[in-house]
């Protein structure tokens, strides 16, 4: 039996197999609301095999998008324009939901990328982003603005507020967004975090406010629900964020009863060096799995599915998340199946398609006509 097509259940949400589509950023929302081409992709990934498909990183207030084109769910216009999305997933797939909410913190008001994803100006039409401190992303772009207490509370509110929008849709799960250099990951990293309050500092308090948003999520959405976080593992920088920093988070997540973490890296600095190659960041889900204990999640550059099986059978990561390999194969989870001798759910209008040596591919299916 393939490990990979194994079920796992996170508190009361059951996944048939360890696979979760990644989020994703589209760049494609209106004023943060959904279009139809995050009709077009969520639903087409939906039916790509993955147990679980993850919105991607959703602004929980406006200055908090990347871009002018991300997708946020600060609003009713933003709530009301996912549920018809979310009620066509539900009608064709059984994959779960989940949604990453996010900010972007000193990373914001950039440029699609592409459009180059370089920061638009406030003059130009873009915002002045925030951040733990008035260090800007590049030694050439005007600082942020450092975020007072005022400022804390507000974005808290805001992460508070979405999750609620969140239950209200409907969605199985959340991910907190405290990677790739945005705000969360900010106030992790000595890197952009220059504070000298109880924010700033020790590694004790630079993890105090990416806590309090994970607490505060985590009390709003439904205890019966799982609460994720993506986190940067390493900033890939000297003197920045690394594995023993984030394990020593991880340790405080669990207390939290963080119900996965999602190990990426790297975004808070354009001087990371990144060692890119297959299955690069594996070592740290591997690290925090056997350090905690909490459910891990490997992502990057996994595109096969004998590497994926291998992740999950050795032990080293409990899920894999896949963003380019799916959409290059948005039946990634298909195939993987028909390889791995595993079983993935399927709508009838598409059970003709498996092949005639996979007879089980889609469990138990029957086909007639006159």
């Amino acid at each position: 039996m393939s490990t990979l097509f194994s079920p796992i259940q996170l508190r009361d949400l059951k996944l048939a197999n360890r696979i979760m589509v990644a989020p994703m950023c589209q760049y494609s929302a209106e004023d943060g609301s959904a279009t139809d081409w995050h009709f077009t992709h969520i639903n087409s990934l939906a039916l790509s095999g993955a147990a679980m498909f993850c919105i991607e990183a959703t602004g929980v207030e406006a200055i908090g998008r990347i871009t002018p084109g991300c997708l946020g769910l600060y609003s009713d216009a933003n709530e009301a324009a996912l549920k018809p999305v979310i009620a066509s997933v539900r009608r064709h797939s059984k994959a779960a939901i989940a949604i990453q909410l996010a900010h972007a913190g000193r990373k914001a008001s950039s440029h699609t990328p592409w459009d180059g994803g370089q920061l638009i100006p406030v003059s130009e039409g873009g915002w002045l982003p925030e951040g733990p401190s008035d260090v800007p992303h590049k030694a050439e772009e005007p600082p942020p603005r450092a975020l007072d207490a005022a400022g804390l509370k507000r974005i808290v509110d805001a992460f508070v507020a979405a999750a609620r929008r969140a239950d209200r849709l409907g969605l199985d799960a959340i991910e907190v967004h405290c990677a790739h250099g945005y705000l969360l990951h900010q106030f992790l990293s000595p890197i952009s975090n220059r504070r000298t309050d109880r924010y700033g500092g020790s590694l004790e308090n630079r993890i105090r406010f990416p806590l309090e948003v994970f607490e505060a999520v985590r009390a709003t959405f439904p205890q019966e629900k799982p609460v994720g976080i993506r986190v940067s593992c390493a900033d890939w920088v000297e003197g920045g964020w690394d594995i023993d920093q984030t394990i020593e988070f991880a340790r405080a997540l669990k207390q939290r009863r963080v119900d996965w973490i999602d190990a990426s890296s790297g975004g808070v600095s354009p001087l990371q060096k990144i060692p890119l190659g297959p299955g690069y960041q594996v070592p740290f889900a591997q690290a925090i799995k056997q350090a905690t204990g909490v459910v891990t999640m490997a992502v990057g550059l996994i595109t096969e599915a004998k590497q994926a099986e291998e992740i999950i059978a050795s032990g080293k990561a409990d899920m894999v998340a896949l963003a380019r390999g799916m959409l290059y194969d948005p039946r990634w989870g298909w195939h993987a199946a028909a390889e791995l001798g595993g079983e993935v759910s399927a709508p009838p209008q598409y059970w003709r398609s498996q092949p005639s040596t996979q007879k089980a591919l889609f469990g138990k299916t029957s086909f007639g006509t006159r």
